[in-house]
């Protein structure tokens, strides 16, 4: 990185590609929230996109078209990336070649071995290695995920995870929720319901497939859970989930079951949830207090609660989550990559 350091004061460019889509949206809003200590922000976008106008911190910003063969990037430090794996793989070397930190948010890098996959409260050491100067951001429902077992992981060893996730509807990006709104609208008004962006009328629905399908009848997005966290944690743990689609418009939810090495109690796991970064344990049944996404769009925290013993395993522990995977998910894990590596990298 470029980072220059002024006294106690750190300048910084930073860009965004994808800007007008809604990891994009999030990542100006999270930028702003977190008095992220930027002195210039880039907006690049698609041919379509170009010329769209933001306003950031009082200022007004044009959408940039993202080309090829331009000196675009160079005195970018950090570029926060989001408009989709195909767009990632060809514009990488472009966005790098100067130095910049390419932190994607898609899954065109994820699995590389010499791209470190990075959530900063299980492994932000990772992001120190970067030999093609990218990292890469997980896949929402394992960000989720992950932040919640690396506190077990500290107690016992985690040798399994089955896993049902509840996804909203902005999983899908902007046009899922504007199709779900419309859908709602079109059931309560009597009206034929039209499923473009879903496999199926999600509205009054549930669908029990997250992206395609692979050979061995699992999606990808129910792989993605599997061997990503495996890389981020640097374990053998073995994660089995089925990924459902639910008619709620942002924040996902996962019901999760653990295997440990050696048994640990309900009463453990709450302490370890309720000290551990990113995590906010909401769990009082006697009156009702659990997570759910109505009440927790916009937070940033990962919300854990119904926190019991798994009375099929006596090593085992069951707990229900829910967090913005839009933020959490996607945007906020990708600024505090970036938040970290200010602090750390030398």
């Amino acid at each position: 990185m470029h980072t220059k350091r002024n006294a106690n004061y750190i300048t910084m460019k930073v860009a965004i590609v994808g800007t007008s889509g809604a990891v994009g949206q999030e990542f100006l809003k999270v930028l702003d929230e977190r008095n992220f200590p930027l002195d210039e922000l880039v907006l690049f976008g698609s041919e379509r996109s170009a010329g769209r106008k933001y306003t950031f911190r009082g200022k007004e910003l044009t959408v940039k078209e993202l080309k090829h063969d331009t000196d675009d990037f160079k005195g970018v430090d950090i570029v926060l990336a989001s408009a989709g794996a195909g767009v990632s793989k060809e514009f990488e070397k472009d966005i790098t070649k100067y130095g910049a930190i390419m932190i994607d948010n898609s899954s065109a890098f994820r699995m590389d071995t010499d791209v470190p996959l990075v959530v900063p409260e299980v492994n932000p050491t990772d992001a120190l290695n970067t030999p093609r100067n990218v990292i890469a951001n997980p896949n929402c429902t394992t960000i989720m995920m992950v932040v919640a077992l690396k506190a077990i992981e500290q107690i016992s060893h985690i040798k399994r995870v089955h896993v049902a996730t509840y996804q909203a509807a902005s999983g899908a990006g902007a046009t899922g929720m504007a199709e779900l709104e419309q859908q709602v609208k079109d059931v309560v008004a009597g009206k034929p319901v039209e499923a473009k962006k879903f496999q199926y009328q999600l509205a009054m629905n549930i669908i029990p497939q997250v992206d395609v399908f692979l050979d061995n009848d699992y999606t990808k997005e129910e792989m993605k859970m599997f061997n990503e966290t495996r890389k981020i944690m640097h374990s053998d743990i073995q994660v089995s989930a089925t990924c459902v689609r639910i008619p709620v418009m942002r924040s996902h939810s996962e019901a999760i079951w653990c295997e440990m090495e050696s048994p640990v109690t309900p009463a453990q796991a709450k302490e370890a949830f309720s000290k551990a970064e990113g995590v906010v344990l909401m769990d009082d049944p006697a009156n009702k207090v659990y997570p759910m996404p109505l009440f927790l769009a916009g937070k940033d925290p990962v919300h854990i609660g119904r926190v019991r013993a798994d009375l099929s395993n006596p090593n085992g522990l069951s707990f229900w989550l829910v967090s913005d995977q839009i933020k959490k998910g996607a945007a906020l894990n990708a600024v505090q990559i970036a938040e970290w590596l200010i602090k750390n990298k030398k």
